[in-house]
């Protein structure tokens, strides 16, 4: 689907409209991104590494390590930031239907890295405290919001900047 205008709202978020002037929210779990995501993430946990880890040893060795341990983690922003903004929505925490913004963006991935790489090792000894998953959370959120927000792009031309 493709949209012919995005407004910038007042509140923070982009709203895309379509050909009619239909404003079009944020799919939230309906994203085509969140869903290709979480694909990639299952496919990765359930097929590729339990029951390819020795093809990939053998023939594509270089390929192991990203899967093995940073696949994942470029992952973490677009499969799981579109099912916190969805519950923030639904218990009214989040105001709006649009595409979260780079400072929404920055502040979930900030909360995550303290959690993941601080508390849940340091203090609940669940997890690993591996400093270079930092960057690939960083790369999946960064990669997510610049595709979420691709059509702000579009405000000038359209005329429809408020």
């Amino acid at each position: 689907m493709t949209y012919d205008c995005v407004i910038k709202a007042v509140a923070g978020g982009g709203h895309r409209l379509g050909a009619a002037g239909v404003m079009k929210p944020f799919g939230y779990l309906q994203d085509r991104l969140f869903i290709l995501s979480l694909s990639a993430y299952a496919l990765n946990r359930l097929v590729v590494l339990p029951h390819l880890a020795g093809f990939l040893h053998a023939h594509a060795s270089w390929a192991w390590p990203f899967l093995h341990s940073h696949f994942d983690d470029l992952l973490l922003m677009p499969a799981a930031l579109p099912v916190v903004l969805w519950i923030q929505r639904l218990t009214s925490l989040r105001n709006h239907d649009g595409p979260p913004g780079w400072l929404e963006m920055f502040l979930h991935l900030v909360v995550w890295v303290v959690m993941a790489k601080v508390v849940g090792p340091f203090y609940c000894h669940i997890g690993v405290a591996d400093p270079w998953d930092v960057p690939f959370f960083l790369a999946g959120g960064v990669m997510a919001c610049a595709w979420w927000n691709r059509h702000e792009k579009q405000t000038v031309a359209c005329g429809h900047e408020l």
